[in-house]
């Protein structure tokens, strides 16, 4: 990998997304209207929103990295843009790099909007820091921006790589633990849950809810979390592909 090659098609991305406001619509200002609808659907039960909405404030962010991810990854391959890329000096490294650090900055702001309206306008309580709150969001962002870019390699359109929520995000939504604790599952779903990365992204932001300080569990949560993360990027770049058939 080389920074140089690497920053630079961060920054051409980054060039491209400017000029597409429906994309940055979506990541945007998709989680921030969705957790506010979430605290006026709760507005007579607001202990249930801060249960809840800290841990949507990490799923929503995952959610829409992934599916604008995998598009625009899928698109850049489609228009023949991806293959021409990789006819440069460009590892498939620095171009995952690149479009993971481009779409990372992007998970800042959008982590940062979406935390700061749950904290101080919407009113969700949490004991711990709302700077651990924003990590686990922001860990989250990343994790469904390199999950998008992981299954962009295997859908041959747009349409698929949509198609490719229900496979890969929907399981881990219901197993997570929000609608149900993990441990009073069928234990094969249990087992199941405990190695899914989204299970461990609710886990850390339960962790921020309920406790003042750091604890070891919320280091471990955040830990796989963006392990998971790391590992999927190294997949997507060893499963990259020129162009799809």
């Amino acid at each position: 990998m080389n920074a140089a090659r690497t920053t630079a098609t961060a920054a051409r991305v980054l060039r491209q997304l400017r000029h597409d406001p429906r994309s940055i619509a979506l990541m945007l200002l998709v989680p921030v209207l969705m957790l506010t609808l979430l605290r006026y659907v709760f507005d007579g039960s607001p202990r249930t929103f801060d249960t809840i909405g800290a841990s949507l404030l990490g799923i929503f962010p995952l959610i829409t990295m992934f599916l604008v991810t995998s598009i625009a990854t899928l698109r850049e391959r489609t228009s023949g843009t991806l293959e021409r890329l990789l006819a440069m000096p460009l590892g498939k490294g620095d171009l995952i790099a690149g479009y993971a650090l481009a779409f990372g900055a992007v998970a800042v702001v959008q982590s940062l909007l979406a935390t700061g309206l749950a904290l101080w306008l919407l009113g969700l309580d949490v004991v711990g820091s709302p700077w651990l709150l924003l990590l686990v969001a922001l860990l989250d962002a990343l994790l469904g921006t390199a999950l998008g870019l992981f299954v962009s390699a295997f859908a041959a359109s747009e349409f698929q790589a949509v198609q490719f929520m229900p496979a890969v995000i929907f399981p881990q939504l219901l197993l997570c633990g929000l609608f149900a604790a993990r441990d009073t599952m069928q234990p094969v779903l249990s087992g199941l849950s405990d190695v899914l990365p989204m299970s461990y992204a609710v886990d850390g932001m339960t962790q921020v809810l309920t406790h003042t300080d750091m604890t070891a569990d919320f280091v471990r949560d955040t830990v796989v979390v963006a392990a998971c993360a790391l590992l999927v990027l190294a997949l997507g770049a060893a499963t990259l592909r020129r162009r799809t058939p």
